[in-house]
Formats: C-alpha cells, structure tokens, sequence
C-alpha cells in the first residue's frame, strides 16, 4: 500500500467520484499557492480538490482530524487507499507531466523516506508558523 511509511494513519478505502481527491487547507498561503499551481495544470477530471478550510465536514466520511490535514496533504487515490504527506504530494504530481521527472528521484528507497521526514518537518513548521498567525 502506497501510504507514508513515517504516517501513522490508518488506512482508509473510500469511493470518489474522481480518480483522485485531494484534501487541503487553503487557509495556508503556502499550501494554497501549491495547490493553485498544481490545479492549473492537472486535468479537472482527474482531481476533486476539497478545501478543509471551507468544507471541515467532508472529512467525517473519512474520520480524519481536521487537524492533521491542516498540518499534511491528504489524498485518496484511484484505488481508493488513503495516502498522506509525501505520498500524496508525488502522487499529486505524478498527475503533472512536468513533474515527472523528479518522481523517479525522490521514489528512491533511501530518499524516499528523507523525503517523507523532510516533508513532516517543513508541514510541522508551516503549520505552526501558521497557527501563530491566527489563521485557524
């Protein structure tokens, strides 16, 4: 299963009406300048983006904590699996031509897992900075 090895969510299979649903805070001016790029160039048909910020009551289905999608990236692919963090944000860009590139990288077993406590670290200090500004 595809989830972030470091992430201790459990994993979860839902139905989507799209391939991919992408869970997000745009309360974050970080996350939600990255989430604007990355929807420009992915096929609305292949993503159903949902904002947390706007709409906390879509995480219920999933029992996520508004919380912890607050601080990561949650997505749930076309198999229906929950991934958060660094799985979801390459699986997020595989869907992006321009970023294919780079999957291959950071798909690396030993880089793999840097790049998920990497991913940990910087979302744990954004979501912090972020709480420090009253933003939520």
């Amino acid at each position: 299963m595809a989830v972030d090895p470091i992430s201790s969510a459990p994993p979860v299979v839902v139905e989507a009406a799209r391939p991919h649903t992408v869970y997000y805070n745009s309360a974050c001016p970080v996350c939600d300048a990255g989430v604007c790029a990355m929807r420009a160039r992915i096929d609305a048909r292949d993503v159903e983006w949902v904002d947390v910020h706007r709409n906390p009551e879509r995480l219920a289905a999933l029992g996520l904590d508004l919380e912890s999608v607050r601080e990561r990236l949650h997505l749930v692919d076309a198999e229906g699996r929950l991934q958060v963090g660094a799985t979801a944000l390459m699986t997020t860009w595989s869907l992006q031509s321009r970023w294919g590139w780079l999957l291959k990288p950071l798909s690396l077993p030993g880089v793999r897992t840097l790049t998920s406590w990497a991913y940990i670290a910087f979302a744990r200090l954004l979501y912090r900075w972020n709480r420090s500004q009253g933003r939520w």
